[in-house]
């Protein structure tokens, strides 16, 4: 079923708010970032996140997504997608923050149409408001691209589920004050039997464990363990045995939106190649003057423009109401390896300098690496493909 046209924000207030992001990420949080020495590796404080929540709701741009009746200001997703890659190509070590990515706003989106009155007070507007800070747990150690093999239990007890579960790689859970939890309420009822639960980070039983890092050595994901956690029926999101659509149908968008983080850390690091290649100096002048460096620039910026042509294809289709399983799929997987392949690219321009431990261009290489597996990886994202083209073409015969 096709969803409502989104036409967004009109077009001078949303460069309004454009401007007033930018100016809030280079006047205040770069500045703080220095100030007090944090990078992308800094393991924040829940408090200081919470500071920079705050900040950006009082600027009117944390939030911004979200549908104006939850108190944002109805972006569609093409303008959201713009504002995501100005905030990552800013390098900011905090950008996530700014408009919600961790644990934000970001994260709950369209989920907010399946919440009770009683969960949007309790849950969602709050975080909104830059006060709480949830995460989505579906993930687990068995249950990854195959999220049909969950494990997490949920069985009922009077007016309560009892829950038992490990979710694995939750990104945001270590700051989190509730999360989403995927669980299996009817065993024998296929993807029919999940349901989402809405698990208070307080709740007896409730443990954040996981000691790793990714290879960008961001302090972002953590496990999520259940022993024996009692949770409200009512704190069950969007009707009982629906837990799977809610999350498969979150995906999409979800897949999309990763596509122009990943463009603005491939256009920063182009940017920053642009401007070594012309400073650098080697045998009587800048580097930019060889044509082998030059046909790296060209084949960074020709990449750069097919990305931000898929996104904005795909996400004028998604804005229009229309089912965009496939666009998303194939935006997540050539954004993401060409993203990849310019910051490759910006390496080798930079030669040891883009070698060096947390250069600039050295994380963002590590970074975009990781995209590559990320909310499902390029194989799934070609399988996805390959099931629309055999679909279509089953549709057609049948015409």
């Amino acid at each position: 079923m096709n969803t409502p046209i989104n036409t967004g924000m009109g077009a001078e207030a949303f460069q309004e708010l454009r401007r007033k992001m930018n100016d809030f990420i280079q006047n205040e949080l770069i500045p703080l970032e220095q100030e007090q020495g944090l990078n992308h590796e800094t393991c924040f404080s829940r408090e200081l996140l919470q500071s920079i929540w705050q900040r950006s709701h009082e600027l009117g741009i944390y939030g911004c997504n979200l549908a104006v009746e939850f108190g944002g200001q109805g972006l569609s997703i093409s303008q959201l997608c713009i504002l995501k890659e100005d905030a990552t190509r800013s390098n900011a070590a905090l950008y996530g923050c700014v408009l919600g990515e961790n644990g934000g706003p970001m994260r709950i989106g369209y989920i907010l149409n399946q919440a009770s009155e009683g969960q949007l007070e309790e849950f969602f507007l709050p975080t909104a408001r830059g006060e709480r800070a949830g995460c989505f747990a579906l993930t687990e150690p068995q249950a990854g691209s195959d999220a049909t093999r969950i494990q997490t239990r949920a069985v009922r007890d009077g007016d309560d589920y009892i829950l038992n579960g490990h979710k694995r790689f939750i990104t945001a859970s270590r700051t989190a004050d509730y999360a989403i939890v995927m669980a299996v309420t009817d065993p024998e009822a296929g993807t029919d039997g999940v349901t989402a639960f809405l698990v208070d980070a307080d709740s007896d039983g409730y443990q954040i464990s996981g000691d790793y890092l990714p290879m960008s050595g961001q302090h972002i994901d953590n496990d999520i363990l259940l022993e024996n956690v009692r949770v409200p029926a009512r704190n069950i999101l969007g009707g009982l045995g629906n837990g799977f659509k809610l999350g498969m149908n979150r995906i999409n968008i979800n897949r999309l939106l990763q596509c122009p983080t990943m463009l603005g850390h491939a256009q920063f690091v182009f940017d920053r190649s642009v401007d070594y290649a012309n400073r650098r100096e080697q045998f009587g002048g800048p580097i930019s003057r060889f044509q082998a460096i030059q046909h790296q620039l060209a084949d960074m910026q020709t990449a750069l423009f097919a990305c931000r042509s898929m996104i904005t294809a795909a996400a004028a289709k998604a804005d229009s109401g229309e089912d965009i399983r496939n666009e998303a799929s194939m935006c997540k997987v050539f954004v993401g390896e060409n993203a990849f392949q310019i910051a490759d690219k910006a390496v080798q321009i930079h030669g040891a300098v883009g070698l060096t431990k947390n250069d600039p261009v050295e994380w963002a290489f590590r970074r975009l690496r990781m995209f590559r597996v990320l909310t499902g990886s390029s194989e799934i994202q070609r399988n996805t493909i390959a099931k629309g083209i055999n679909k279509a073409w089953r549709q057609a015969q049948d015409a």
